[in-house]
């Protein structure tokens, strides 16, 4: 595994912002998929020893994703993801909420952006994430949101690798 690998994380609380560019050791089309598809998101998107449970996820334009992560003694965190844009290989946006096992989003939220490129076999990922509220950007922040999504971002890495070798 490379280390070497571009990972930027940046949050500017002028604008309720946080934007994050990482470099992936992976072809566009198996970085898309895993961000894309529910089966591949689970094996990498929460911290460990958190995991992820989608409960349902329909990727397209108005589509949803439901999932919660999970700690090690079974306490479920839900979130809801409501697709707003889909351009396929490139750029795709979600709002995303937290929410409870109901599917009653806990307002505010923020919005995503994610947005992909690859060059020589190496595929960026720059996501851009848009808080409505300063207080929910600064307790994310003060929850551990950059090294749950650090670790997040190695779990990722890992896995592409596997899938590269087997593939």
């Amino acid at each position: 595994m490379k280390t070497n690998l571009l990972f930027d994380f940046i949050v500017d609380k002028a604008t309720k912002t946080v934007r994050i560019t990482r470099e992936f050791d992976a072809e566009l089309s198996l970085v898309w998929d895993a961000f894309t598809k529910a089966e591949i998101l689970d094996q990498w998107w929460s911290p460990k020893p958190w995991t992820s449970k989608t409960k349902f996820m329909d990727f397209k334009v108005g589509g949803r994703r439901f999932f919660a992560m999970v700690s090690p003694d079974g306490q479920e965190r839900w979130l809801i993801q409501k697709y707003t844009s889909i351009s396929p290989k490139t750029n795709f946006k979600l709002y995303n909420a937290f929410a409870d096992k109901d599917e009653n989003p806990e307002l505010p939220g923020s919005e995503w952006d994610y947005t992909f490129s690859e060059e020589n076999k190496k595929t960026t990922v720059r996501i851009t994430i848009y808080n409505e509220s300063l207080a929910r950007m600064e307790k994310m922040i003060e929850l551990g949101f950059k090294e749950g999504f650090t670790a997040s971002m190695t779990n990722l890495e890992e896995l592409l690798a596997s899938l590269s070798n087997n593939s």
